[in-house]
């Protein structure tokens, strides 16, 4: 996250209901709520393309300095409605903040490196949640897993984390797992395995209509 905050004019929004959130999106606006600091939830009007280009720049943890209509208000992007298909925000929630201020968030866990061969790397989570100042908020977090051999595990006590940020997540919650990759005979007697469950699956059911179908008779 940079150090100068992403400025962006909010509109208060007069109008609620389904109806009203698609007319917004139409018009290139992203409905959205801010809550905080035991304050009245406020309802506003984010413009789509600016608000778009800062998560972009900053993350999905950006913290805005928001114009409402001339009043200025800091805030954590706390959650991110995004349509599946058209990927369109749809809706955000906007938590207030304070200078100073430490916040609770979920931060990416990002792999770099390439493992020794012959081994195969699974990544068991992909995020953490960690306590930061909300001003100083990392991006994402990054575990090298360069030339690691089979046998490597990675728990979020394991992750390099930056000055004044502290690990929320279970310490012994595992991230990283590096293994031997099967071989080529291993990986096919998996499949055969597979397909003879799946013969003895329909067997057994075919077993089991034919017995019912008996006993109606």
């Amino acid at each position: 996250m940079s150090n100068k905050l992403p400025s962006l004019k909010a509109a208060v929004r007069t109008e609620f209901g389904k109806g009203s959130a698609r007319r917004a999106r139409r018009e290139g606006q992203v409905p959205g709520v801010i809550y905080g600091h035991k304050t009245d939830p406020r309802h506003v009007l984010l413009d789509t393309l600016a608000f778009a280009a800062i998560l972009r720049k900053e993350g999905t943890n950006a913290v805005l300095s928001l114009d409402i209509e001339g009043e200025e208000q800091l805030a954590l992007t706390k959650q991110i409605d995004v349509n599946p298909l058209t990927r369109e925000i749809e809706h955000t929630d906007l938590l207030v903040v304070k200078k100073g201020e430490k916040v609770v968030v979920e931060v990416t866990v990002h792999l770099v490196g390439e493992a020794a061969p012959g081994t195969l790397v699974t990544q068991d989570a992909t995020v953490v949640e960690v306590e930061a100042d909300a001003l100083n908020i990392p991006e994402y977090l990054e575990v090298s897993i360069e030339d690691a051999e089979a046998g490597l595990m990675v728990t979020a006590a394991d992750l390099d984390l930056p000055s004044g940020v502290t690990m929320i997540s279970d310490p012994e919650w595992l991230i990283v797992n590096v293994i031997e990759a099967p071989t080529e005979d291993e990986m096919a007697g998996d499949e055969d395995d597979e397909v003879a469950g799946a013969i003895e699956e329909s067997q057994e059911q075919d077993k089991a209509e034919s017995e019912a179908a008996a006993e109606d008779e």
